[in-house]
């Protein structure tokens, strides 16, 4: 097989988050007031449920929710990234750990993954359809690597549906975000905090929350559900993968 050419969402992605892996896990608590563990902890909680022996992690960045995972008793997390950057964070994390046995982690991309059909018990991932290009097609690949009735669980971040808050939201994203990520982060977190709010804005007028739903269900997925998290910035989305276990 031979590899495909990166899209160019996934150029940007490595682009905007270069400079951020040795502090990323903090600052992004921090940046959020504390609610991506929260957000984490339910995507765990989801994919987890039904006791998978094999979990696949994709967009694992730093292997934030990898090691959350394999502290629950998953016996092995296999985590993906296309930034290298990331990856090698995310080695140093497992390693302090104590988890290299439990969690694997390798390069590769979430519309292309390397890995054979149905290979795994369970699959999350976080932040990612808004850095392909093609998420319809990207929810369908990672539902090839899934048997029959694993759970996908999801993390993105959302934009909240009351006026006000949108409002608020808006204005965090837009004026507070950047400023506070420059103090805490330096010139990376600037850039990454100027970039969010519009790119979490796009994709969502692209990409509706109905047709999230539609395209997990079209990707193979059933008994599809979502929660939208700390009144609108987050929003955790889980299904089962159709067919006999």
């Amino acid at each position: 097989m031979t590899a495909a050419p990166p899209a160019a969402k996934n150029a940007t992605a490595k682009a905007v988050f270069a400079g951020l892996p040795p502090r990323y896990d903090r600052l992004a608590y921090l940046l959020s007031f504390g609610q991506d563990r929260r957000w984490r902890r339910a995507v765990v909680e989801h994919v987890t449920a039904r006791r998978p022996a094999r979990v696949l992690d994709v967009a694992t960045g730093p292997a934030g929710v990898a090691l959350a995972v394999s502290r629950v008793g998953t016996p092995l997390v296999v985590g993906v990234d296309l930034n290298l950057p990331m990856l090698m964070q995310g080695k140093r994390n497992v390693s302090a750990a104590g988890k290299a046995d439990d969690v694997l982690l390798t390069a590769g991309r979430g519309e292309r993954l390397p890995f054979r059909d149905g290979v795994f018990d369970g699959l999350s991932f976080s932040y990612l359809l808004r850095y392909v290009d093609d998420p319809a097609a990207t929810l369908a690949e990672m539902g090839r690597c899934l048997r029959p009735g694993a759970t996908m669980s999801s993390l993105e971040f959302f934009v909240p549906p009351r006026l006000w808050w949108r409002l608020a939201w808006r204005l965090y994203t837009g004026a507070v975000l950047p400023v506070a990520g420059l103090l805490t982060g330096g010139p990376a977190w600037w850039r990454v905090g100027r970039f969010l709010g519009p790119s979490i804005r796009g994709h969502y007028a692209a990409y509706d929350l109905s047709w999230h739903l539609n395209a997990w269900q079209e990707a193979g997925f059933v008994e599809v559900g979502y929660r939208v998290m700390s009144v609108g910035g987050g929003l955790v989305m889980w299904g089962t993968k159709a067919g006999r276990a």
